[in-house]
Protein backbone atom coordinates (compact mmCIF):
# COMPACT_ATOMS: atom_id res chain seq x y z
CA UNK A 1 0.00 0.00 0.00
CA UNK A 2 1.82 3.09 -1.25
CA UNK A 3 1.92 5.68 1.50
CA UNK A 4 0.78 8.25 -1.03
CA UNK A 5 -2.67 6.88 -0.22
CA UNK A 6 -2.39 9.32 2.66
CA UNK A 7 -2.49 12.33 0.38
CA UNK A 8 -5.99 13.49 1.15
CA UNK A 9 -7.73 15.95 3.37
CA UNK A 10 -8.46 13.66 6.29
CA UNK A 11 -10.72 16.02 8.22
CA UNK A 12 -13.00 16.39 5.23
CA UNK A 13 -13.18 12.74 4.36
CA UNK A 14 -13.62 11.81 8.00
CA UNK A 15 -16.68 14.01 7.97
CA UNK A 16 -18.16 12.30 4.93
CA UNK A 17 -17.30 8.76 5.95
CA UNK A 18 -20.38 8.39 8.10
CA UNK A 19 -22.78 10.12 5.73
CA UNK A 20 -24.83 8.41 3.05
CA UNK A 21 -24.57 10.74 0.08
CA UNK A 22 -27.63 10.19 -2.06
CA UNK A 23 -27.05 9.28 -5.68
CA UNK A 24 -28.57 11.18 -8.55
CA UNK A 25 -32.25 10.58 -8.96
CA UNK A 26 -34.81 11.47 -11.58
CA UNK A 27 -36.41 14.88 -11.34
CA UNK A 28 -36.58 18.20 -13.11
CA UNK A 29 -33.79 18.67 -15.61
CA UNK A 30 -32.16 21.36 -17.64
CA UNK A 31 -29.80 20.94 -20.55
CA UNK A 32 -26.72 23.01 -21.20
CA UNK A 33 -24.31 23.04 -24.12
CA UNK A 34 -21.19 24.95 -24.94
CA UNK A 35 -18.82 25.49 -27.79
CA UNK A 36 -15.95 23.05 -28.23
CA UNK A 37 -12.60 23.91 -26.75
CA UNK A 38 -10.69 25.92 -29.36
CA UNK A 39 -7.80 23.50 -29.68
CA UNK A 40 -9.67 20.22 -29.21
CA UNK A 41 -8.41 17.56 -31.64
CA UNK A 42 -10.96 16.54 -34.23
CA UNK A 43 -11.32 13.05 -32.82
CA UNK A 44 -12.27 14.54 -29.44
CA UNK A 45 -14.90 16.99 -30.71
CA UNK A 46 -17.79 14.62 -29.90
CA UNK A 47 -16.74 14.80 -26.26
CA UNK A 48 -16.24 18.57 -26.22
CA UNK A 49 -19.64 19.13 -27.88
CA UNK A 50 -21.73 16.72 -25.81
CA UNK A 51 -24.62 18.04 -23.71
CA UNK A 52 -24.77 17.91 -19.94
CA UNK A 53 -28.28 17.11 -18.77
CA UNK A 54 -28.58 18.34 -15.21
CA UNK A 55 -31.04 16.64 -12.88
CA UNK A 56 -31.93 16.61 -9.22
CA UNK A 57 -29.43 14.64 -7.12
CA UNK A 58 -31.68 13.89 -4.20
CA UNK A 59 -29.46 16.21 -2.14
CA UNK A 60 -31.00 19.62 -1.55
CA UNK A 61 -29.50 22.38 -3.67
CA UNK A 62 -27.41 20.12 -5.91
CA UNK A 63 -27.72 19.03 -9.50
CA UNK A 64 -26.04 16.02 -11.07
CA UNK A 65 -25.08 15.01 -14.59
CA UNK A 66 -23.06 12.39 -16.41
CA UNK A 67 -20.35 13.24 -18.93
CA UNK A 68 -18.50 10.97 -21.30
CA UNK A 69 -14.78 10.83 -21.95
CA UNK A 70 -12.72 8.43 -24.03
CA UNK A 71 -11.59 5.42 -22.06
CA UNK A 72 -8.30 5.59 -23.95
CA UNK A 73 -7.24 9.02 -25.22
CA UNK A 74 -4.80 7.33 -27.60
CA UNK A 75 -7.75 5.48 -29.17
CA UNK A 76 -10.88 7.61 -28.68
CA UNK A 77 -12.90 5.29 -30.91
CA UNK A 78 -12.29 2.35 -28.55
CA UNK A 79 -15.11 3.30 -26.17
CA UNK A 80 -16.23 5.72 -23.48
CA UNK A 81 -16.02 6.07 -19.75
CA UNK A 82 -18.86 7.75 -17.87
CA UNK A 83 -17.96 10.33 -15.24
CA UNK A 84 -20.27 11.65 -12.53
CA UNK A 85 -20.54 15.42 -12.12
CA UNK A 86 -22.33 17.53 -9.51
CA UNK A 87 -22.79 21.24 -8.98
CA UNK A 88 -24.41 23.80 -6.73
CA UNK A 89 -25.14 27.01 -8.57
CA UNK A 90 -23.83 30.37 -7.40
CA UNK A 91 -25.99 31.71 -4.60
CA UNK A 92 -25.41 35.43 -5.05
CA UNK A 93 -25.25 38.27 -4.33
CA UNK A 94 -22.80 39.54 -6.87
CA UNK A 95 -22.17 38.73 -10.51
CA UNK A 96 -21.43 35.08 -11.24
CA UNK A 97 -17.75 34.60 -12.16
CA UNK A 98 -17.96 31.05 -13.49
CA UNK A 99 -17.43 27.51 -12.23
CA UNK A 100 -15.09 26.51 -9.41
CA UNK A 101 -13.98 22.89 -9.69
CA UNK A 102 -12.85 21.24 -6.44
CA UNK A 103 -10.94 18.05 -5.65
CA UNK A 104 -10.09 16.80 -2.11
CA UNK A 105 -7.18 14.55 -3.04
CA UNK A 106 -6.48 10.91 -2.46
CA UNK A 107 -6.02 9.85 -5.11
CA UNK A 108 -9.36 8.16 -4.70
CA UNK A 109 -11.25 10.72 -2.64
CA UNK A 110 -14.75 11.42 -3.94
CA UNK A 111 -14.86 15.00 -5.21
CA UNK A 112 -18.66 14.84 -5.29
CA UNK A 113 -18.80 13.64 -1.69
CA UNK A 114 -16.44 16.46 -0.75
CA UNK A 115 -18.56 19.02 -2.61
CA UNK A 116 -21.90 17.92 -1.24
CA UNK A 117 -20.82 17.39 2.36
CA UNK A 118 -18.35 20.24 2.79
CA UNK A 119 -17.17 22.54 0.01
CA UNK A 120 -20.55 23.82 -1.13
CA UNK A 121 -21.37 24.88 2.44
CA UNK A 122 -17.95 25.20 4.07
CA UNK A 123 -16.08 27.34 1.55
CA UNK A 124 -16.27 31.06 2.35
CA UNK A 125 -19.64 32.58 1.51
CA UNK A 126 -18.28 35.23 -0.90
CA UNK A 127 -16.74 32.47 -3.03
CA UNK A 128 -19.90 30.37 -3.04
CA UNK A 129 -21.93 33.46 -3.89
CA UNK A 130 -20.14 34.07 -7.17
CA UNK A 131 -19.10 30.62 -8.36
CA UNK A 132 -21.02 27.54 -9.34
CA UNK A 133 -19.37 24.95 -7.09
CA UNK A 134 -18.60 21.89 -9.24
CA UNK A 135 -17.03 18.47 -8.75
CA UNK A 136 -16.33 15.46 -10.94
CA UNK A 137 -15.35 12.13 -9.46
CA UNK A 138 -12.16 11.23 -11.35
CA UNK A 139 -12.20 8.12 -13.49
CA UNK A 140 -12.07 5.01 -11.35
CA UNK A 141 -13.31 6.85 -8.24
CA UNK A 142 -16.62 6.58 -6.36
CA UNK A 143 -19.43 7.33 -8.83
CA UNK A 144 -17.21 7.32 -11.95
CA UNK A 145 -16.85 3.63 -12.84
CA UNK A 146 -14.97 2.83 -9.62
CA UNK A 147 -12.01 0.50 -9.46
CA UNK A 148 -12.91 -2.50 -7.33
CA UNK A 149 -10.45 -4.97 -5.81
CA UNK A 150 -11.55 -6.76 -2.63
CA UNK A 151 -14.79 -7.52 -0.82
CA UNK A 152 -15.47 -6.04 2.60
CA UNK A 153 -14.31 -9.15 4.51
CA UNK A 154 -11.24 -9.39 2.28
CA UNK A 155 -10.43 -5.74 3.02
CA UNK A 156 -10.80 -6.43 6.73
CA UNK A 157 -8.19 -9.15 6.42
CA UNK A 158 -5.95 -6.99 4.23
CA UNK A 159 -5.87 -4.09 6.68
CA UNK A 160 -4.90 -6.40 9.55
CA UNK A 161 -1.85 -7.99 7.90
CA UNK A 162 1.31 -7.28 9.88
CA UNK A 163 3.21 -4.45 8.16
CA UNK A 164 6.26 -4.77 10.41
CA UNK A 165 7.31 -8.34 9.53
CA UNK A 166 9.66 -9.95 12.02
CA UNK A 167 10.64 -13.06 10.06
CA UNK A 168 10.55 -14.62 6.60
CA UNK A 169 7.08 -16.07 7.11
CA UNK A 170 5.61 -12.66 7.94
CA UNK A 171 7.40 -11.09 4.95
CA UNK A 172 5.81 -13.73 2.72
CA UNK A 173 2.40 -13.10 4.26
CA UNK A 174 2.70 -9.37 3.61
CA UNK A 175 3.91 -9.89 0.03
CA UNK A 176 1.05 -12.30 -0.59
CA UNK A 177 -1.46 -9.75 0.69
CA UNK A 178 -0.25 -7.16 -1.81
CA UNK A 179 -0.36 -9.76 -4.57
CA UNK A 180 -3.92 -10.75 -3.64
CA UNK A 181 -4.97 -7.10 -3.67
CA UNK A 182 -3.43 -6.54 -7.12
CA UNK A 183 -4.96 -9.74 -8.47
CA UNK A 184 -8.37 -8.67 -7.19
CA UNK A 185 -8.05 -5.32 -8.98
CA UNK A 186 -7.14 -7.04 -12.22
CA UNK A 187 -9.98 -9.54 -11.98
CA UNK A 188 -12.66 -7.00 -11.10
CA UNK A 189 -11.44 -3.87 -12.90
CA UNK A 190 -8.97 -5.01 -15.54
CA UNK A 191 -10.54 -2.94 -18.30
CA UNK A 192 -10.16 0.39 -16.54
CA UNK A 193 -6.86 -0.20 -14.69
CA UNK A 194 -4.65 1.03 -17.58
CA UNK A 195 -6.70 4.23 -17.90
CA UNK A 196 -6.93 5.92 -14.48
CA UNK A 197 -3.77 8.02 -14.64
CA UNK A 198 -3.61 11.60 -13.44
CA UNK A 199 -2.90 12.77 -16.99
CA UNK A 200 -6.15 11.20 -18.18
CA UNK A 201 -8.08 12.68 -15.25
CA UNK A 202 -6.66 16.11 -16.09
CA UNK A 203 -7.76 15.74 -19.70
CA UNK A 204 -11.23 14.83 -18.47
CA UNK A 205 -11.27 18.09 -16.50
CA UNK A 206 -10.63 20.04 -19.67
CA UNK A 207 -13.63 18.47 -21.35
CA UNK A 208 -15.73 19.40 -18.32
CA UNK A 209 -14.36 22.95 -18.34
CA UNK A 210 -15.59 23.35 -21.89
CA UNK A 211 -19.00 21.79 -21.19
CA UNK A 212 -19.47 24.21 -18.30
CA UNK A 213 -18.88 27.11 -20.69
CA UNK A 214 -15.68 28.38 -19.07
CA UNK A 215 -12.79 29.65 -21.17
CA UNK A 216 -10.33 28.85 -18.39
CA UNK A 217 -10.34 26.42 -15.49
CA UNK A 218 -10.79 27.77 -11.96
CA UNK A 219 -9.85 25.09 -9.47
CA UNK A 220 -9.06 24.37 -5.82
CA UNK A 221 -7.20 21.11 -5.33
CA UNK A 222 -6.03 19.75 -1.98
CA UNK A 223 -3.23 17.27 -1.41
CA UNK A 224 -3.11 14.88 -4.40
CA UNK A 225 -5.50 17.35 -6.00
CA UNK A 226 -2.51 19.68 -6.32
CA UNK A 227 -0.76 17.15 -8.57
CA UNK A 228 -3.94 16.86 -10.61
CA UNK A 229 -4.15 20.64 -10.90
CA UNK A 230 -0.46 21.05 -11.77
CA UNK A 231 -0.80 18.34 -14.41
CA UNK A 232 -3.72 20.23 -15.92
CA UNK A 233 -1.62 23.39 -16.04
CA UNK A 234 1.16 21.47 -17.75
CA UNK A 235 -1.19 20.06 -20.39
CA UNK A 236 -3.32 23.17 -20.92
CA UNK A 237 -1.40 26.27 -19.79
CA UNK A 238 -3.46 28.60 -22.00
CA UNK A 239 -6.67 27.33 -20.40
CA UNK A 240 -5.37 27.56 -16.85
CA UNK A 241 -7.21 30.21 -14.86
CA UNK A 242 -7.17 30.72 -11.09
CA UNK A 243 -5.63 27.57 -9.60
CA UNK A 244 -5.16 27.03 -5.86
CA UNK A 245 -2.95 24.05 -5.01
CA UNK A 246 -3.23 23.49 -1.25
CA UNK A 247 -1.01 20.94 0.51
CA UNK A 248 1.21 20.59 -2.52
CA UNK A 249 2.87 17.50 -3.89
CA UNK A 250 6.26 17.55 -5.59
CA UNK A 251 5.87 15.87 -9.01
CA UNK A 252 9.62 15.58 -9.50
CA UNK A 253 10.10 13.01 -6.73
CA UNK A 254 10.40 9.27 -7.26
CA UNK A 255 8.03 7.02 -5.34
CA UNK A 256 10.65 6.08 -2.78
CA UNK A 257 11.62 9.72 -2.23
CA UNK A 258 7.99 10.71 -1.84
CA UNK A 259 7.22 7.92 0.60
CA UNK A 260 10.33 8.62 2.69
CA UNK A 261 9.59 12.35 2.79
CA UNK A 262 6.04 11.65 3.87
CA UNK A 263 7.28 9.31 6.56
CA UNK A 264 9.36 12.21 7.89
CA UNK A 265 6.26 14.40 7.66
CA UNK A 266 4.32 12.10 9.94
CA UNK A 267 7.23 12.11 12.38
CA UNK A 268 7.09 15.91 12.42
CA UNK A 269 3.36 15.79 13.06
CA UNK A 270 3.79 13.23 15.83
CA UNK A 271 6.40 15.41 17.52
CA UNK A 272 3.88 18.27 17.53
CA UNK A 273 1.20 15.98 18.96
CA UNK A 274 3.59 14.60 21.58
CA UNK A 275 4.77 18.07 22.62
CA UNK A 276 1.14 19.04 23.19
CA UNK A 277 0.29 15.77 24.91
CA UNK A 278 3.08 15.72 27.51
CA UNK A 279 1.93 19.09 28.82
CA UNK A 280 -1.34 17.49 29.95
CA UNK A 281 -1.72 15.55 33.17
CA UNK A 282 -3.77 12.83 31.46
CA UNK A 283 -1.36 12.25 28.56
CA UNK A 284 -1.26 8.47 27.96
CA UNK A 285 2.29 8.76 26.62
CA UNK A 286 3.82 10.26 29.76
CA UNK A 287 4.37 13.83 30.88
CA UNK A 288 8.11 14.26 30.57
CA UNK A 289 9.32 14.60 26.96
CA UNK A 290 8.50 13.86 23.34
CA UNK A 291 11.21 11.20 23.38
CA UNK A 292 9.46 9.48 26.27
CA UNK A 293 6.14 9.80 24.43
CA UNK A 294 7.59 8.09 21.36
CA UNK A 295 8.94 5.28 23.55
CA UNK A 296 5.50 4.73 25.09
CA UNK A 297 3.83 4.63 21.68
CA UNK A 298 6.42 2.25 20.26
CA UNK A 299 5.87 -0.02 23.26
CA UNK A 300 2.12 0.01 22.65
CA UNK A 301 2.68 -0.97 19.03
CA UNK A 302 5.03 -3.77 20.10
CA UNK A 303 2.50 -5.07 22.63
CA UNK A 304 -0.25 -5.07 19.99
CA UNK A 305 2.04 -6.83 17.54
CA UNK A 306 2.56 -9.60 20.08
CA UNK A 307 -1.06 -9.75 21.25
CA UNK A 308 -3.97 -7.89 19.57
CA UNK A 309 -6.68 -6.63 21.91
CA UNK A 310 -10.51 -6.70 21.82
CA UNK A 311 -12.47 -3.90 20.15
CA UNK A 312 -16.06 -4.85 20.96
CA UNK A 313 -16.51 -6.59 17.62
CA UNK A 314 -15.07 -9.57 15.80
CA UNK A 315 -11.97 -7.68 14.64
CA UNK A 316 -9.15 -7.21 17.12
CA UNK A 317 -6.74 -4.28 17.22
CA UNK A 318 -3.26 -5.31 16.18
CA UNK A 319 -0.25 -3.19 15.39
CA UNK A 320 -1.22 -2.45 11.78
CA UNK A 321 -4.67 -1.06 12.53
CA UNK A 322 -3.33 0.82 15.57
CA UNK A 323 -0.63 2.45 13.47
CA UNK A 324 -3.16 3.60 10.88
CA UNK A 325 -5.38 4.94 13.66
CA UNK A 326 -2.54 7.11 14.95
CA UNK A 327 -1.56 8.16 11.42
CA UNK A 328 -5.14 9.18 10.71
CA UNK A 329 -5.19 11.53 13.67
CA UNK A 330 -2.03 13.27 12.48
CA UNK A 331 -3.95 14.98 9.66
CA UNK A 332 -5.79 17.43 11.88
CA UNK A 333 -4.85 18.69 15.31
CA UNK A 334 -8.54 18.85 16.24
CA UNK A 335 -8.47 15.05 16.49
CA UNK A 336 -5.65 15.00 19.07
CA UNK A 337 -8.01 14.77 22.08
CA UNK A 338 -9.70 11.80 20.41
CA UNK A 339 -6.31 10.20 19.82
CA UNK A 340 -5.23 10.65 23.45
CA UNK A 341 -8.41 8.95 24.58
CA UNK A 342 -7.99 6.15 22.03
CA UNK A 343 -4.38 5.46 23.07
CA UNK A 344 -5.37 5.41 26.74
CA UNK A 345 -8.13 2.97 25.92
CA UNK A 346 -5.76 0.69 24.03
CA UNK A 347 -3.30 0.72 26.93
CA UNK A 348 -6.19 -0.42 29.15
CA UNK A 349 -7.10 -3.23 26.74
CA UNK A 350 -9.87 -1.53 24.73
CA UNK A 351 -8.98 -1.16 21.06
CA UNK A 352 -12.26 0.41 19.91
CA UNK A 353 -10.97 4.00 19.80
CA UNK A 354 -7.96 3.36 17.59
CA UNK A 355 -10.03 1.00 15.44
CA UNK A 356 -12.57 3.77 14.82
CA UNK A 357 -9.78 6.10 13.68
CA UNK A 358 -8.35 3.42 11.41
CA UNK A 359 -11.79 2.73 9.93
CA UNK A 360 -12.27 6.42 9.16
CA UNK A 361 -8.91 6.40 7.40
CA UNK A 362 -9.81 3.37 5.30
CA UNK A 363 -13.38 4.64 4.75
CA UNK A 364 -14.91 1.50 6.20
CA UNK A 365 -18.64 1.77 6.75
CA UNK A 366 -20.45 0.39 9.85
CA UNK A 367 -21.93 -2.41 7.73
CA UNK A 368 -18.47 -3.71 6.86
CA UNK A 369 -18.26 -2.33 3.34
CA UNK A 370 -15.53 0.03 2.14
CA UNK A 371 -15.53 3.02 -0.17
CA UNK A 372 -13.23 2.47 -3.12
CA UNK A 373 -10.63 4.95 -1.84
CA UNK A 374 -7.90 2.33 -1.26
CA UNK A 375 -8.53 0.58 -4.58
CA UNK A 376 -8.51 3.79 -6.61
CA UNK A 377 -5.53 5.08 -4.67
CA UNK A 378 -3.37 2.12 -5.56
CA UNK A 379 -4.59 2.07 -9.17
CA UNK A 380 -3.70 5.72 -9.77
CA UNK A 381 -0.41 5.71 -7.87
CA UNK A 382 0.87 2.52 -9.46
CA UNK A 383 0.10 3.96 -12.90
CA UNK A 384 1.53 7.42 -12.28
CA UNK A 385 5.02 6.39 -11.19
CA UNK A 386 7.26 3.30 -11.14
CA UNK A 387 7.06 1.36 -7.85
CA UNK A 388 9.06 2.46 -4.84
CA UNK A 389 10.21 -1.11 -4.27
CA UNK A 390 10.28 -4.20 -6.48
CA UNK A 391 10.30 -6.66 -3.60
CA UNK A 392 11.20 -7.39 0.03
CA UNK A 393 14.96 -7.16 -0.43
CA UNK A 394 14.64 -3.59 -1.69
CA UNK A 395 12.54 -2.67 1.34
CA UNK A 396 15.06 -4.23 3.70
CA UNK A 397 17.85 -2.21 2.11
CA UNK A 398 15.90 1.04 2.48
CA UNK A 399 14.64 0.44 6.02
CA UNK A 400 17.44 2.35 7.79
CA UNK A 401 16.64 5.53 5.85
CA UNK A 402 12.92 5.23 6.62
CA UNK A 403 13.57 4.57 10.30
CA UNK A 404 15.87 7.58 10.39
CA UNK A 405 13.06 9.65 8.87
CA UNK A 406 10.70 8.37 11.56
CA UNK A 407 11.61 6.09 14.46
CA UNK A 408 7.88 5.72 15.15
CA UNK A 409 6.44 5.14 11.66
CA UNK A 410 9.47 4.30 9.52
CA UNK A 411 9.20 0.51 9.46
CA UNK A 412 5.47 0.13 8.70
CA UNK A 413 5.46 2.91 6.10
CA UNK A 414 8.50 1.45 4.36
CA UNK A 415 6.86 -1.97 4.02
CA UNK A 416 3.58 -0.34 2.99
CA UNK A 417 5.43 1.19 0.05
CA UNK A 418 5.83 -2.24 -1.57
CA UNK A 419 2.22 -2.37 -2.78
CA UNK A 420 2.98 -1.57 -6.43
CA UNK A 421 5.70 -4.21 -6.77
CA UNK A 422 3.48 -6.74 -8.56
CA UNK A 423 0.91 -4.40 -10.05
CA UNK A 424 -0.69 -5.90 -13.19
CA UNK A 425 -0.31 -2.72 -15.26
CA UNK A 426 3.03 -1.02 -15.84
CA UNK A 427 3.48 2.62 -14.89
CA UNK A 428 2.79 5.09 -17.68
CA UNK A 429 4.02 8.19 -15.83
CA UNK A 430 7.45 9.22 -14.63
CA UNK A 431 8.50 11.81 -12.04
CA UNK A 432 9.37 15.16 -13.63
CA UNK A 433 9.39 18.87 -12.96
CA UNK A 434 6.26 20.76 -14.02
CA UNK A 435 6.79 24.27 -15.37
CA UNK A 436 3.47 25.03 -17.10
CA UNK A 437 4.93 27.96 -19.03
CA UNK A 438 2.26 30.39 -20.15
CA UNK A 439 -0.18 29.63 -17.33
CA UNK A 440 -1.83 32.40 -15.34
CA UNK A 441 -0.58 32.94 -11.75
CA UNK A 442 -1.00 29.78 -9.67
CA UNK A 443 -1.21 29.88 -5.87
CA UNK A 444 0.69 27.06 -4.15
CA UNK A 445 -0.11 26.64 -0.46
CA UNK A 446 2.11 24.85 2.05
CA UNK A 447 1.72 24.16 5.78
CA UNK A 448 4.98 24.09 7.73
CA UNK A 449 4.10 21.00 9.81
CA UNK A 450 1.88 19.21 7.32
CA UNK A 451 2.15 15.44 7.95
CA UNK A 452 1.10 14.13 4.54
CA UNK A 453 2.54 16.72 2.17
CA UNK A 454 5.71 18.10 3.76
CA UNK A 455 6.23 21.84 3.44
CA UNK A 456 9.32 21.41 1.29
CA UNK A 457 7.09 19.90 -1.40
CA UNK A 458 5.16 23.16 -1.66
CA UNK A 459 8.43 25.06 -1.86
CA UNK A 460 9.62 22.76 -4.62
CA UNK A 461 6.41 22.92 -6.67
CA UNK A 462 6.32 26.70 -6.37
CA UNK A 463 9.89 26.77 -7.65
CA UNK A 464 9.00 24.58 -10.61
CA UNK A 465 5.84 26.31 -11.84
CA UNK A 466 6.77 29.32 -13.92
CA UNK A 467 3.90 31.47 -12.60
CA UNK A 468 3.57 30.22 -9.01
CA UNK A 469 3.12 32.25 -5.84
CA UNK A 470 3.94 30.41 -2.60
CA UNK A 471 1.56 31.01 0.29
CA UNK A 472 2.77 29.59 3.63
CA UNK A 473 0.74 28.62 6.68
CA UNK A 474 2.87 28.30 9.81
CA UNK A 475 1.00 25.62 11.69
CA UNK A 476 -0.09 22.00 12.07
CA UNK A 477 -2.37 19.77 10.06
CA UNK A 478 -2.92 18.83 6.46
CA UNK A 479 -3.73 21.72 4.06
CA UNK A 480 -4.60 25.28 5.10
CA UNK A 481 -7.60 26.77 3.26
CA UNK A 482 -10.73 26.86 5.36
CA UNK A 483 -9.00 25.54 8.48
CA UNK A 484 -9.20 28.63 10.66
CA UNK A 485 -6.55 31.06 9.41
CA UNK A 486 -8.18 34.34 8.37
CA UNK A 487 -4.91 35.34 6.74
CA UNK A 488 -4.86 32.24 4.47
CA UNK A 489 -8.56 32.45 3.67
CA UNK A 490 -8.43 36.16 2.84
CA UNK A 491 -5.46 35.69 0.51
CA UNK A 492 -7.13 32.82 -1.36
CA UNK A 493 -10.56 34.46 -1.46
CA UNK A 494 -9.04 37.63 -2.93
CA UNK A 495 -7.31 35.57 -5.60
CA UNK A 496 -10.45 33.60 -6.50
CA UNK A 497 -12.73 36.65 -6.53
CA UNK A 498 -10.45 39.31 -8.02
CA UNK A 499 -7.69 37.34 -9.71
CA UNK A 500 -5.04 39.02 -7.54
CA UNK A 501 -2.55 36.46 -6.18
CA UNK A 502 -0.93 36.96 -2.78
CA UNK A 503 2.40 38.73 -2.54
CA UNK A 504 5.42 36.54 -3.20
CA UNK A 505 6.31 34.29 -0.26
CA UNK A 506 3.45 35.56 1.91
CA UNK A 507 3.34 33.86 5.32
CA UNK A 508 0.35 33.38 7.63
CA UNK A 509 -0.26 31.86 11.03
Amino acid sequence: MDTRRLLRTFGTLLGTAGLLISGCSSGSSTTSASSPAPAAPTELLPYYTQHLTWRDCGVSGFQCATMKAPLDYAKPSAGDIKLAVSRKKATGPGKRIGSLLVNPGGPGGSAIGYLQSYAAAGYPAPVRARYDMVAVDPRGVARSEPVECLTGPQMDAYTQVDQTPDDAAEVTQLSDSFQKFADGCEQRSGKILPHVSTVEAARDMDILRSLLGDEKLTYVGASYGTFLGATYAELFPARTGRLVLDGAMDPSLSSIEMNRDQTAGFETAFQSFAADCVKKSDCPLGTTSTTDAATHLEQLFADLDAKPIPTGETRKLGESLATMGVVAAMYDESTWPQLREAIAGAQAGDGSGLLALADSYYERQPNGTYANLMAANAAVNCLDSPPAFTGPSAVTQALPSFEKASPVFGKPLAWASMNCADWPVGATGTPHRIKAKGASPIVVVGTTRDPATPYKWAQSLAGQLSSARLLTYEGDGHTAYGRGSDCIDTAINTYLLNGTPPAADKRCS
